[in-house]
């Protein structure tokens, strides 16, 4: 693999794993606020909660990043199908017009000898 591209992959592999543990540091700050919110549990009872809210958030965080995933690629494909048959009718329309012109050319060119 090139360099630029074993760095791009490289980079993005850090900015999803930044972006991850923000995530999850997001899910930790909202656990701790909701336990804020019920000052009659205890402190083992309190990291129970928080544990739970946070094990809860992080599949609810997985489970939506992985379905962007799976609608990222699949619309990668269907906007390259796109893009190919689009590709397509422009060299076929090139052709066409290529073939229009020459074909033009030749019988004028015959028409006045």
């Amino acid at each position: 693999m090139k360099p630029d591209k074993d760095s791009a992959r490289g980079l993005a592999q850090l900015e999803g794993y930044l972006l991850w543990n923000a995530e999850v540091e997001r899910a930790r700050t909202q656990a701790r606020r909701f336990t804020d919110e019920l000052p009659w549990l205890t402190t083992a009872q309190r990291e129970d909660v928080e544990r739970v809210y946070l094990t809860d958030r992080v599949a609810v965080s997985r489970e939506s990043l992985t379905r962007v995933r799976d609608r990222a690629a699949e619309l990668r494909g269907e906007y390259t199908a796109r893009y190919d048959r689009l590709r397509a009718r422009c060299v076929a329309l090139s052709v066409v017009a290529v073939g229009a012109v020459t074909c033009v050319g030749t019988v004028s060119a015959l028409l006045l000898r």
